[in-house]
């Protein structure tokens, strides 16, 4: 009986490091989202909407929740990276560092249009 003991000690201790881990990367993935909407907020919010709903201040302006219509989200990171010199006339030009881009990039992933729309009805993003 003591034999297997020693298997399922590693096995119980190998699943708890898994789901720690997990839950370290979960944690470390909203505190970037976190920082990336305080980003948003702080610099793109006076023309564009960044929350989950809402309309733009700016009617010219696409509502970030819906950028993933024009083109994948995570190909911003390079313009954010290098300077965003486009946009609307009176558009500003932003350059972020990397950490702020990938906080963005997890910000803007989490907001979505269709995965709102697959959250509420119950079905994954493909």
């Amino acid at each position: 009986m003591v034999r297997w003991l020693g298997p399922m000690f590693g096995l119980i201790a190998a699943c708890a490091l898994a789901t720690a881990a997990t839950a370290q990367t979960d944690e470390a993935l909203a505190d970037s989202v976190a920082r990336g909407h305080e980003l948003v907020v702080n610099d793109c919010s006076m023309c564009h909407a960044v929350e989950p709903t809402g309309a733009s201040p700016n009617p010219l302006s696409p509502p970030f929740r819906e950028l993933h219509k024009r083109y994948p989200v995570e190909d911003l990171a390079e313009a954010l990276a290098e300077g965003i010199m486009v946009g609307h006339p009176v558009m500003p030009q932003f350059k972020f560092g990397q950490a702020d881009v990938a906080d963005i990039i997890h910000y803007l992933q989490s907001v979505q249009s269709d995965q709102h729309a697959a959250a509420r009805a119950g079905t994954p993003r493909g």
